[in-house]
């Protein structure tokens, strides 16, 4: 069993250590300030979702609301694993699944990229369905580039 615990403040240099790394791989534009805007108040308290560390990687779980999601659920934002390919990101998605659960959330919703094939494969061998809906955006990161 993987430990799982909740990131907190003091986390953050090891935090941007591991984002830093996870931007580069998935193609992102790091801004380090505007990051850490939005990564501390998740670090802060749990009104927004929680950071979730592990002995390889980070899971940032956030919290919405959707008619069409029947309500509250969650939205993995971000999911890293430093060591891909021994079992350890399975062991997480589960007890993140499992998580929010507990907190009335059974549902957990994600987006990738489209360049990433693995992370797609990924998320359906551990029972995520790909659905219908694009997501866009306006304004944000990606008209900043």
């Amino acid at each position: 069993m993987i430990a799982l615990r909740r990131a907190i403040r003091s986390d953050l240099p090891l935090l941007d250590e591991m984002i830093r790394e996870f931007y580069r791989i998935d193609q992102h534009h790091y801004d380090e300030q505007f990051v850490a805007a939005a990564l501390v108040p998740l670090l802060e308290n749990d009104d927004f979702g929680e950071v979730l560390l592990f002995d390889t990687g980070y899971a940032v779980v956030t919290w919405a609301y959707s008619l069409e999601s029947g309500g509250r659920h969650a939205v993995l934002d971000e999911f890293f694993v430093r060591t891909p390919g021994k079992g350890i990101g399975g062991q997480v998605i589960e007890e993140i699944c499992a998580r929010c659960a507990a907190r009335g959330m059974p549902q957990v919703v994600l987006e990738t990229e489209k360049h990433n094939d693995l992370a797609r494969k990924f998320y359906v061998r551990h029972g995520f369905v790909a659905d219908d809906s694009t997501w866009f955006s306006r304004g944000g990161p990606a008209q900043r580039r």
